[in-house]
């Protein structure tokens, strides 16, 4: 797929996406507190299980069924590229629309996004040499620690602690604001999908057959080894659901950075990446608006904390 057309993005449109998602993790950090990570310090498992999903698990089977089924290099080195990625600050939101453990969703998306700066080349280059289909398209790549450090503070950390301490002393805040909050975090989402359908329709149309499925069984490869690692280590139901987003949702925005850096005529790694970046919204929120309508179960701990801080 040498040569395929350019994508439609927007700069300004990405600055403000993550100016929205900083004020986002704001509202969605009002609830956290600090025994919620208290917890994830004494029983790191779900985290730890996250993680060998993320850079291990799904880099390695992503390589495997590239290789196996002989998809076209660009597009088998855009899939690895993305699975070499960590999880995106998304899976936060979609994991709180979920009702899933939020602690374990932002630890694991910070510790995940500190680690990319050495695992995401790392895992690119060895996923890509590995595979004999792509190792003629592989080139050295180098990240810039500081820049995605930054990124992370900005978005994640700087609005994620804002938030803690606002809704620490203003509890009533949270009350009120939790609807709202999730009714706007689906309308933001569901208008982010139009747009970045509609601005990409005739190229999207285009190449549909080459690169779609890909995609959506990739997506759901992501999302099926995260929950069945978490389901094998016998997690409580909001670790999972956890879990499963953020290996389910990827940071497709630093796959995009570096192939505009490292790769920018690779057109079928650049439709790749960023269709996944669109359709993991879509299952994202799929799942998240299915699981946000089935109950916890009474014993998870995510629930006992809830009740607790009611009767505080």
């Amino acid at each position: 797929m040498n040569g395929a057309p350019a994508m439609q993005f927007d700069v300004g449109s990405m600055v403000l996406l993550n100016i929205i998602m900083a004020c986002m993790m704001f509202g969605v950090s009002l609830s956290l507190r600090l025994d919620d990570f208290k917890r994830i310090v004494r029983a790191p498992v779900a985290p730890a299980v996250g993680m060998v999903a993320q850079f291990l698990l799904l880099p390695a089977a992503t390589c495997l069924v590239t290789w196996v089924l002989r998809i076209d290099p660009e597009l088998a080195l855009g899939m690895i590229l993305v699975a070499a990625c960590p999880g995106g600050a998304f899976s936060n939101v979609m994991t709180w629309m979920a009702r899933g453990n939020l602690a374990v969703s932002v630890s694991m998306t910070a510790v995940s996004s500190l680690a990319a700066t050495i695992m995401t080349p790392l895992n690119f280059a060895l996923y890509g040499w590995l595979n004999p289909y792509t190792r003629e398209y592989l080139t050295q790549i180098t990240l810039e620690p500081s820049s995605v450090l930054l990124l992370v503070i900005l978005v994640l950390a700087l609005p994620m602690a804002v938030g803690m301490v606002t809704g620490r002393r203003f509890p009533g805040l949270v009350t009120r604001s939790e609807k709202p909050l999730r009714i706007v975090s689906l309308l933001v989402f569901l208008g982010f999908v139009a747009i970045a359908f509609s601005r990409n329709i005739d190229l999207f149309l285009a190449r549909f057959h080459s690169f779609f499925w890909l995609v959506v069984v990739h997506n759901l490869l992501a999302l099926l080894l995260g929950y069945g690692l978490a389901r094998l280590c016998r997690l409580v139901e909001s670790d999972r659901r956890a879990v499963t987003l953020e290996v389910g949702i990827q940071n497709s925005g630093l796959g995009l950075v570096i192939l505009f850096t490292f790769f920018p005529d690779a057109g079928g790694m650049l439709l790749i990446t960023a269709f996944w970046g669109v359709w993991h919204l879509v299952s994202g929120l799929t799942l998240s608006q299915f699981w946000a309508r089935k109950p916890l179960p009474a014993d998870d701990p995510a629930v006992r904390s809830a009740l607790k801080e009611q009767l505080a």
